[in-house]
Formats: C-alpha cells, sequence, structure tokens
C-alpha cells in the first residue's frame, strides 16, 4: 500500500471572518490521497470477505477447477 511519503502543504481559502472555508491541495497531492484511500477499501473489502468466508480451498485446487484449458 503506498504511503504519503510526500509532505502534504494545503493552502486554505479564508473567509471574511477569518475562518478556513475551504482546502486547496495540489494536484499530485490529491492524486496520492486518493490512490491511498481506494487501497484502504480494498484492504478493508479483503478482511471483510476473509471473515464473512465460510470455507477455503487451496489455491492449486482452486486452478485446477477455475483456471483450466
Amino acid at each position: 500500500m503506498p504511503r504519503l511519503n510526500q509532505t502534504i502543504h494545503p493552502e486554505y481559502i479564508i473567509s471574511q471572518k477569518g475562518q478556513k472555508k475551504a482546502v486547496v491541495l495540489g494536484l499530485k497531492e490529491y492524486a496520492a490521497i486518493l490512490d491511498l484511500i481506494e487501497d484502504l477499501e480494498d484492504a478493508n473489502d479483503l478482511l471483510k470477505a476473509e471473515r464473512e468466508a465460510i470455507s477455503f480451498i487451496p489455491y492449486d485446487q482452486f486452478r485446477k477447477v477455475w483456471l483450466s484449458d
């Protein structure tokens, strides 16, 4: 899973009252965050599938049944 090795440098849009109203990220930073979120969602789906699985079959047996020509 990729990590956000780069430091994120957000810029803020400030309201007239001086409160932070929005965040602006660079495109590379935004893409890195999206990639991380996607990887975390995939990991969560895998954990859910493992918890809900009734049984497992050995990989060699799976290949014989599902991947044979």
